[in-house]
């Protein structure tokens, strides 16, 4: 996947990211054997980081108290039930990671 973008923060997947975002692809592709939606959710992956680019010091922290502390952010994919964890450090958004909207993504950063 190429998530580069020429202007505002650079958006840097982390490995932990990339993991998500091939594991869902992957489920998508060869669990629920649909090509189309696999290929709509990574180009929705794609827009989204690209959109993050522009907004990520203007999206709220999250709610969590612990996940507030360490500075984290989410965005949502535009098209899909998918968000993206994300950290600002300096000209950076760091993708920390890719859940879907009903799983319970702070207990599983504990």
């Amino acid at each position: 996947m190429d998530w580069k973008n020429d202007m505002g923060f650079k958006v840097v997947l982390t490995d932990k990211a990339k993991l998500h975002a091939q594991n869902i692809l992957d489920y998508i592709f060869y669990e629920l054997e649909n090509v189309q939606a696999a290929v709509s959710v990574e180009q929705d992956m794609k827009d989204t980081a690209a959109r993050l680019s522009h907004v990520a010091d203007n999206l709220k922290l999250c709610d969590a108290p612990e996940l507030r502390a360490l500075g984290y952010r989410t965005i949502h994919l535009i098209r899909h039930r998918y968000f993206m964890l994300y950290k600002i450090i300096d000209d950076c958004a760091y993708i920390i990671g890719i859940y879907h909207d009903l799983q319970d993504y702070e207990n599983i950063l504990k």
